[in-house]
């Protein structure tokens, strides 16, 4: 694919972006950069939070799953569908109730000053892990399709990149977020159709084809139940659906402070229960684009590089593929992670500067500049990241980095748990050493699962394990009841 096309398509989108972003930040104040004023229409916040759940990994690594896993990862969508619920109808009131800017301000009220920061120390983590290893899969891609060819180094490509992150979030934040990650639902959902409907017709295919032809594929089995031992099995895959939402949906601050930028508790709740819906069909579209692809790849004899995540790339960027394919996987693939990064860099900045550091009773002018300060702060640590994972580009240390930041949830959602179902307090020290061997154990059970479970091999439900072993922990650590604070309020 020519360069010059890549990059004026990179351009053209980030123009738009940027656009949608100083709209949106028109005399932004602190409360529009933390909470959106608590005034966002209720429409814009819940297309907001599908773009929100759809990151670059998903759009690239979704149809390239199906060669070796089927359609599994609709088991685990439905568990998705089931976890908003619990998002919906118990931590939705809670937040509303407590009048939170952060969503770990509950822990400060339930547990004290430790469990705060703990949480908030936690979600830092694992956020800043995440978000970079999602911006880098962009970031590489661009770098192989445009900058390389141009001879510009990875350097220049991920400083360009966060820049341009930075400045549609930079003054507007999370309201900016809003508006851009509805430009990027959009975006996403028309680049997807497009893309399944022209691949179809350079096969020949009426949708009557299409729909046959995946139907009778081997790839496109949903529901895997002979297998206990198999990472595909459903209820491993179902149970791990709904916790996985919860703690990186319902207790992660990115992922809720759309939900905290709506104007009442109801529309906050009709929001995540109609995003799920519309998240769920995303995913069953992009399975189906990946069984559309594979066939291509297979009928016009497209050399198909090692590598799951590489199959999306090559395909629609190959000679043989219509140009306008091409075009359209890089505004996908831009529309899905520059704004999910943005997403996450306001999210970041908001949990260091109230939970880390304290200073949400700072007056307007302080308060603007320190997290103008961690603003960019946050940018500078993913820019050293993103350079990071290219000196040590390769899949093992990927998927590494990924598990870091998945185990990091498992904390706290069991923190949050034990808040919710127990009426204990814990002693005031203690729970770090707690959130620090979950972890840990969950490490040794998942190296040594196979040998001593007779070949079970642990896959996303140890996030399940991990907060068990910390509400285990929590409990050991428990004092007297008090029911009073256990509701948080």
């Amino acid at each position: 694919m020519n360069p010059y096309i890549v990059l004026a398509t990179v351009i053209a989108y980030v123009v738009a972006m940027v656009a949608t972003a100083r709209y949106a930040g028109r005399r932004a104040d602190n409360n529009t950069f933390f909470l959106g004023n608590r005034s966002s229409n209720r429409w814009v916040v819940m297309l907001s939070m599908v773009g929100g759940a759809i990151s670059g990994v998903t759009f690239v690594s979704v149809p390239g799953m199906v060669a070796s896993e089927g359609f599994s990862y609709m088991q685990m969508a439905f568990g998705f569908m089931v976890g908003y619920l619990v998002i919906a109808y118990l931590l939705v009131p809670l937040f509303f109730r407590s009048d939170s800017v952060s969503i770990y301000e509950y822990l400060n009220r339930r547990f004290g000053r430790e469990a705060y920061v703990v949480g908030a120390w936690l979600f830092f983590i694992s956020k800043l892990l995440g978000a970079s290893v999602r911006l880098f899969i962009a970031c590489f891609v661009l770098q192989l399709l445009a900058f390389e060819p141009l001879g510009v180094p990875f350097v220049v490509n991920a400083a360009l990149t966060l820049v341009l992150v930075l400045a549609c979030t930079y003054r507007g934040g999370v309201k900016s977020v809003i508006f851009t990650d509805v430009l990027k639902t959009v975006t996403l959902i028309a680049s997807t159709l497009l893309c399944t409907s022209i691949v179809a017709g350079s096969l020949g295919w009426s949708v009557g084809d299409m729909v046959t032809t995946i139907r009778e594929s081997r790839m496109s089995q949903i529901f895997y139940t002979e297998d206990v031992n198999s990472r595909r099995y459903f209820f491993k895959q179902f149970l791990a659906g709904i916790f996985t939402v919860i703690a990186m949906t319902g207790l992660d601050q990115d992922m809720m402070q759309r939900s905290l930028a709506c104007r009442t508790k109801g529309e906050a709740q009709r929001n995540l229960l109609l995003s799920t819906l519309l998240q769920t069909l995303i995913i069953f579209i992009l399975l189906l684009l990946g069984v559309v692809l594979y066939t291509f790849a297979e009928q016009t004899g497209i050399s198909l590089p090692e590598g799951a995540d590489n199959m999306l790339p090559a395909v629609a960027t190959s000679e043989a593929m219509p140009a306008v394919v091409g075009v359209l996987f890089v505004v996908g693939l831009i529309a899905s992670t520059y704004s999910a990064a943005g997403s996450a860099m306001t999210a970041l900045t908001t949990s260091f500067t109230i939970d880390i550091l304290g200073k949400e009773r700072d007056d307007d002018r302080s308060l603007a500049r320190t997290r103008r300060v961690i603003h960019t702060s946050v940018a500078v640590a993913m820019f050293v990241l993103l350079c990071l994972l290219q000196h040590l580009n390769n899949g093992s240390v990927i998927d590494a980095v990924f598990t870091l930041a998945s185990y990091t949830y498992g904390p706290i959602l069991g923190i949050f748990a034990f808040g919710i179902f127990t009426p204990w307090q814990i002693r005031r020290r203690g729970l770090a050493v707690v959130a620090i061997t979950a972890p840990l154990l969950c490490l040794v059970l998942q190296l040594n699962s196979e040998r001593w479970f007779g070949g079970y091999k642990f896959g996303y439900e140890l996030l399940i394990i991990n907060a068990l072993l910390t509400m285990l922990g929590m409990l050991l650590l428990r004092g007297r009841s008090n029911a009073a604070r256990a509701t948080g309020i």
